[in-house]
């Protein structure tokens, strides 16, 4: 009989992903910090083109890119002169489950019914497990999906409950767990247990999906504008998904493209409190996600993340609860588009940035989720009343997270507030070179933490210096 507590099963982490993804990770190690980051990418196994081709037999892929004109005129009466860029949408929720998700699921799935795995497992509260549900009806393979829904008062917030009803409707079983350490615990045990595929957010199968979103964006821009876009806005989370998206807009040959990440400003609210799980009306797009995924990217459910954010990241920037819902209601009411909350976060920063860039410019809203009676600015706005959290018009600089939602009362007070990047790579740095310990770094650590956070050696050898390691050339 094996342990089966939560030390043991935790113990055997590495054990139980190998047997489940296929992936030795300790084949790209390859000093105390560095490892083999496209070498890790390249066990995906399918190039560009098949990933399309596998996309494309499960419906997956080929979404529409709207043109904003409606908000893009609003944006331009509110710019300086000669300043407001067209503002494009790609529509990811014309995807089987409505979202961008699909298509990471869709290449996971794939490899599991290729490697003959008789079901897959997602450990997620977001739209991912739609996804994977989804997938898997559709390749025909079992399903289990690992919600963190319930603080402990039994009380679930709407969004997640609306994800959970959708998985269930493809025919998942769906585990939903209250806040706290179990949901990776419970979904190990089910892993080693039933021998499904682990379909992680972060293997290189899930990035390699969003890479075909970038590629379209890329390519269809050019081909309709005759021009590269000038910026794509990404909703930042995890990470995968500014990764993935980045990957495939450089394979478009859009070097220039800046990739600007948008997150929902949720400081101080800790997603793991059961008392502030649910004082939060986001469940993903926020600070309290893309910060700790940014600066320690391998605190995720593999040994090595494939989702490297900084990499690939020119701008990262925040807007407020309120704006998003505003943002919400301005698609709906001048595009006649409803869409769910993730996408329009990277929606109002767009609208934000659009007005400092010239009116020749092209900036695009990456993605699109479905909404639902869950996912609806009523259902949440009226569950974080119910949480005690004060919603009203007005500033939404006033905005506290937990305890105020402040609604704009103008479009023109829609702005978005800078991280410093730097200040962001600083930490990611130290942090990787805290957890490795020891007192000295590679050449090879050097350089891949270059790379990893889009720095130069030289930062990356003063930041490390500062901390008083030991570079051995």
């Amino acid at each position: 009989m094996r342990d089966m507590s939560y030390q043991a099963v935790m113990a055997r982490k590495n054990e139980i992903m190998k047997q489940s993804v296929g992936i030795d990770y300790t084949q790209f190690e390859s000093g105390s910090i560095a490892f083999d980051y496209e070498g890790m990418m390249e066990k995906v196994g399918y190039t560009l083109d098949e990933v399309r081709r596998i996309q494309k037999e499960a419906n997956v892929g080929n979404t529409p890119l709207l043109e904003l004109k409606n908000i893009t005129r609003l944006a331009r009466k509110l710019a300086p002169a000669g300043k407001g860029a067209t503002i494009l949408m790609k529509d990811e929720a014309c995807n089987p489950s409505g979202s961008f998700k699909a298509r990471r699921a869709a290449v996971s799935v794939y490899h599991a019914q290729r490697n003959g795995y008789p079901g897959v497992i997602a450990a997620t509260s977001g739209n991912y497990g739609a996804a994977v549900a989804s997938q898997a009806v559709i390749r025909g393979l079992k399903s289990i999906i690992v919600q963190e829904v319930f603080d402990s008062r039994g009380y679930g917030q709407p969004e997640i409950l609306e994800k959970g009803r959708k998985c269930e409707a493809y025919g998942a079983d769906v585990y939903q767990l209250t806040v706290g350490p179990e949901l990776f615990y419970v979904a190990l045990q089910l892993l080693e247990e039933t021998g499904y595929f682990n379909a992680s957010l972060y293997t290189p199968f899930a990035i390699a999906g969003i890479e075909t979103l970038g590629y379209e964006i890329g390519r269809e821009v050019t081909e309709q504008f005759g021009r590269q876009p000038d910026a794509v806005v990404v909703t930042h989370a995890g990470g995968g998904n500014l990764t993935g998206t980045a990957r495939g807009i450089r394979k478009a040959g859009c070097a220039a493209t800046q990739m600007i990440a948008a997150s929902v400003d949720l400081h101080g609210l800790h997603m793991a409190s059961d008392n502030d799980f649910n004082r939060k009306s986001f469940t993903t797009g926020h600070t309290g996600f893309s910060v700790p995924f940014t600066t320690m990217p391998d605190r995720a459910d593999v040994p090595r993340n494939a989702a490297r954010s900084l990499r690939y990241m020119d701008r990262y920037v925040t807007v407020t609860q309120g704006e998003v819902f505003y943002a919400t209601e301005m698609l709906a009411q001048l595009e006649g588009i409803e869409r769910g909350p993730a996408g329009n976060t990277s929606l109002a920063a767009a609208f934000a940035i659009a007005q400092t860039l010239d009116d020749n410019a092209i900036i695009v809203v990456q993605e699109t989720e479905y909404t639902g009676a869950g996912k609806h600015p009523i259902a949440q706005l009226q569950f974080a009343r119910e949480n005690g959290v004060i919603v009203r018009r007005g500033d939404p600089r006033d905005n506290v997270p937990g305890q105020a939602i402040v609604i704009p009362e103008h479009p023109g007070q829609i702005r978005v507030q800078d991280f410093e990047l730097p200040a962001i790579r600083a930490s990611y740095v130290r942090k990787l070179a805290e957890t490795a310990g020891g007192r000295t770094a590679t050449v090879q650590d050097v350089e891949f933490l270059a790379a990893d956070t889009k720095s130069t050696p030289a930062e990356v050898r003063a930041i490390l210096s500062e901390m008083g390691l030991k570079i051995i050339d």
